[in-house]
């Protein structure tokens, strides 16, 4: 046992102890670190299982190689973005290109390579330690009952992950009452009952690309349910407290998980993408191919009509904006679902709204038919690349010549404002390449609403601006919650025209079209709702316009005169593509333009909206303070 504790063999366990201790790294920064006794205790059961199987650290030590080199990474991601390592930012990492690399970390390139260079140096050293000493092998009988005592806890898991776990009495009076596990069991087989629903209702879309995946998902949601009929539920005090979440969590063991999310992810883009994989618009562009000309298209997030003064609001949130001549600001757009990763491809596919729930599409964006018209295309984010609410927003990304997601920090208060696409897009602008497209996806004005502006911006108090997590569903903080978004659409209104500067100064033919994806509801009068999700006339309703140079303007004036016919016009997002490509002058043969804001053959067409169904909104009442948006008639149903 004293060979244990020599100076050797006390560095190997000091480093994995070191290792280990990466979650609790927020403490140091005064932060609290959630549910760290049960962390502790996942990662103790971990190493004790790991070393037990593996028996000697000369043998596992070749596979912590990965976590040393990601030690690095996870204490600045603690440090300036304060979460750790995620799947989004493992798909940064991966999509990176050495070439944006260097242009990123400039002459940070040389503290790099050192850190590389120490964390390789460091786990060389404890691998010779773990070759030389054979003082933590684990020759015990006691190794046998640890991998025995693990592989019972992990069979008693799957047990009441599938069957279920019954919950502890709380008195003999209620003894004879449903279970809350029996009534999870019939929620679930409700939810495999809809999901078998769901497989068969998207298989027409689907080209057969995991037919055999559903149809083993199909096959064990069966044998689950009859087993559930036949077999009783895991006592409650036999139940293993593990979950996803927390195990994700640990260090070096949650890597494994989060490179396994990682790794789904990029399976179900992939999946995505083949769908129109062998899509073409055979596109090409009615004009001179060597005439500089760029187009702008800007995404914009959870930003509402009703408070930019461009469209009427009392509060001046739109200084720069006004002042704007060339810019035709739109009074009836409609976006049919607020949620970004339902809304997002309909903006920039023809994906019909009606469509908007099912996942995927077998066409391809704006951005291939702009690439077959010669055009070079960019996709810049300020938002998230991989996640359930993102996957589907990357898939059409990745069409793109050059796609960069540059949020590192997520929705949290360390996210990067919207300013961090400013130099990404002059860089674009200064491409040899004549035609150029530029998508803009900002984080906008999304909660929390302090958050996407600096402190400069902080113009209506109280506000939010400063507060860590404040109580967003407390009605006591209305006011702030208010003020604090509207100080957002000023700083949005910032942005936006610091793009319109650049283009003027760009010497091109330049246009800029701006959608919010949705809006939002704010405790408005007495509602009670918030945030997005719901079903209001202010989540539905969102901002748009577009902007063209004077260059533009003598190019095609007829399309300008269009477009300020069209300004009062009921459109929705669904019009976005077919305005985007008629602006550039980009033909195929089977165009719309009786969709397209620029063309004198726009025609008007139902708008539907996710409320109750797909209820079309020129043929709704809007109910209550909320203004929840109501069918006069019945709401389609929908086909998810």
């Amino acid at each position: 046992m004293p060979a244990l504790f020599r100076p050797a063999p006390l560095f190997l366990i000091v480093s994995y102890l070191l290792l280990s201790a990466m979650p609790f790294f927020p403490l140091l920064l005064g932060q609290a670190v959630e549910k760290p006794w049960h962390l502790l205790a996942m990662e103790l059961v971990s190493w004790l299982g790991f070393w037990a199987l593996l028996q000697r650290p000369r043998w596992f030590h070749y596979l912590l190689l990965p976590a040393f080199f990601a030690v690095p990474t996870e204490i600045y991601l603690r440090l300036y973005f304060g979460q750790g390592i995620s799947t989004h930012h493992l798909g940064i990492m991966v999509e990176t290109s050495p070439k944006e690399a260097m242009e990123f970390l400039g002459n940070k390139i040389w503290l790099l390579l050192f850190i590389v260079v120490a964390m390789t140096g460091w786990w060389w050293s404890l691998l010779r330690i773990a070759q030389q000493n054979a003082g933590w092998h684990w020759r015990h009988w006691s190794r046998w009952l640890v991998l025995a005592l693990i592989a019972t806890g992990a069979l008693l898991f799957f047990y009441g992950d599938q069957i279920g776990v019954a919950t502890k009495p709380a008195s003999t009076s209620n003894s004879g009452s449903a279970s809350a596990s029996e009534e999870e069991d019939d929620e679930e087989d409700e939810e495999d009952d809809e999901a078998s629903a769901s497989t068969s209702a998207s298989a027409s879309v689907s080209a057969s690309v995991n037919t055999s995946a559903s149809a083993s998902a199909n096959t064990l949601a069966v044998w689950r349910k009859a087993l559930k009929k036949h077999l009783p539920p895991l006592p409650y005090w036999a139940q293993i407290p593990y979950d996803d979440d927390t195990f994700i969590r640990t260090w070096p063991f949650g890597l494994v998980l989060r490179a396994t999310d990682f790794w789904n992810e990029r399976d179900y883009l992939a999946r995505l993408s083949e769908k129109s994989r062998d899509f073409h618009f055979q596109a090409h562009l009615d004009g001179n191919p060597e005439l500089p000309q760029t187009v702008v298209m800007v995404i914009g997030e959870s930003s509402r009509f009703d408070r930019w003064s461009l469209n009427g609001y009392e509060r001046d949130t739109n200084p720069l904006l006004k002042q704007e001549s060339n810019l035709v600001s739109f009074s009836d757009m409609v976006t049919a679902v607020s949620a970004t990763r339902l809304s997002v491809p309909i903006i920039v596919s023809r994906k019909p709204a009606a469509q908007s729930l099912k996942a995927g599409f077998s066409e391809k964006s704006f951005i291939t038919a702009f690439k077959e018209a010669g055009f070079k295309t960019y996709w810049l984010s300020n938002q998230m690349s991989f996640g359930q609410f993102d996957t589907p927003t990357s898939v059409f990304a990745k069409e793109a010549d050059v796609t960069q997601f540059l949020n590192l920090g997520g929705f949290t208060n360390n996210s990067n404002l919207d300013q961090v696409l400013l130099a990404p897009m002059s860089i674009a602008l200064r491409d040899a390449t004549p035609k150029k497209l530029i998508v803009l996806h900002t984080l906008g004005n999304h909660w929390n609403y302090s958050h996407r502006h600096p402190a400069s911006y902080d113009q209506w108090k109280p506000s939010l601006f400063g507060i860590v997590n404040p109580a967003y569903t407390d009605l006591k903080n209305k006011q702030a919650l208010n003020n604090s978004y509207d100080n957002s659409i000023l700083y949005t209104d910032w942005i936006l025209s610091e793009m319109i500067k650049r283009l003027k100064t760009s010497q091109q033919i330049t246009s800029l079209f701006y959608v919010s994806d949705h809006g939002q509801t704010l405790y408005d009068g007495s509602c009670n709702l918030a945030f997005h999700g719901h079903n209001t006339q202010y989540e539905f309703h969102v901002p748009a316009f577009i902007w063209y140079s004077d260059a533009y303007q003598e190019r095609f004036p007829d399309k300008i005169d269009e477009l300020r016919k069209h300004q009062k016009s009921r459109l929705s997002t669904e019009n976005v593509f077919h305005s985007l490509l008629d602006m550039a002058n980009i033909r195929y043969p089977d165009e719309k333009m009786e969709w397209s804001v620029l063309n004198k053959k726009l025609k008007a067409h139902t708008r539907y909206v996710d409320s109750y169904g797909w209820t079309d909104y020129d043929n709704a009442t809007f109910k209550g303070d909320c203004r929840e948006v109501m069918d006069k008639k019945t709401p389609l149903a929908q086909e998810k």
